[in-house]
């Protein structure tokens, strides 16, 4: 629980330090937060 926990946090900080113009940039943003997350579940 708390790998996931630490997951969430860093890619919501990620996100946040992150300045996205564009949708598609958030888009990719999004994709590589959820390829960390599935990474730290294994």
């Amino acid at each position: 629980m708390k790998k996931v926990v630490f997951a969430l946090l860093t890619v919501t900080t990620l996100l946040g330090l992150s300045a996205c113009n564009t949708v598609q940039g958030i888009g990719k943003d999004i994709e590589k937060g959820g390829e960390a997350i599935q990474r730290s579940t294994r």
